[in-house]
């Protein structure tokens, strides 16, 4: 029994390292709408971050051939925070233009994508406990159906999560400790 606790323990301390720094009771909230602003707050600052960590000339470096570049995998997170957030916000995408194969330099990927996680950074911050079950359309390559704006947001969190875990891989195999991790590593 106390193995188990200790692995239990140990491994959500390696988890945490690697993910956030921000740890579960200041992400969560009674407030759904509050809990949804607070990941989505906590995984754009990695984004940003990792962004801004990786030098302009690995932004074409790809793990293996094939696989997106660092540039596309950026360009593909900030496409779909456009539209993820434009479907909960109830509206057209405001920008289409397709980022993973027209932006490939540092500066230019750091705007979008910082201008992507505005966008959403309004429609998570308007997003309340009377709306977050608002009725929204959805639509994608299997078609078209309803949920809500919470789910939406839930799952543009999601999927931003998903790929800071291939971010992480791609600064990792440069040399690049991920700044979720160099936040809670001692300071030397």
């Amino acid at each position: 029994m106390l193995l188990a606790v200790v692995t239990l323990l140990m491994t959500a301390s390696v988890s945490a390292a690697q993910t956030s720094d921000s740890g579960i009771p200041a992400g969560l909230s009674p407030s759904m709408a509050t809990s949804l602003n607070n990941m989505h707050m906590a995984i754009r600052r990695n984004l940003i971050e990792s962004a801004e960590a990786m030098p302009a000339a690995d932004y074409s470096f790809k793990p293996t051939p094939q696989i997106r570049s660092y540039a596309e995998l950026l360009g593909h997170v900030a496409v779909a925070n456009y539209y993820m957030c434009s479907m909960a916000k109830g509206e057209a995408m405001p920008v289409m233009q397709n980022f993973e194969r027209t932006i490939t330099d540092k500066p230019g990927m750091v705007k979008v994508l910082g201008e992507a996680l505005a966008y959403c950074d309004g429609v998570f911050k308007e997003t309340t406990d009377a709306n977050v079950n608002q009725a929204v359309k959805v639509t994608g390559p299997g078609g078209a159906g309803q949920t809500t704006r919470g789910q939406v947001l839930m799952f543009s969190t999601t999927h931003n999560n998903e790929h800071y875990g291939n971010v992480i891989l791609y600064l990792r195999l440069k040399g690049i400790v991920p700044p979720s991790t160099a936040r809670v590593q001692p300071q030397k």
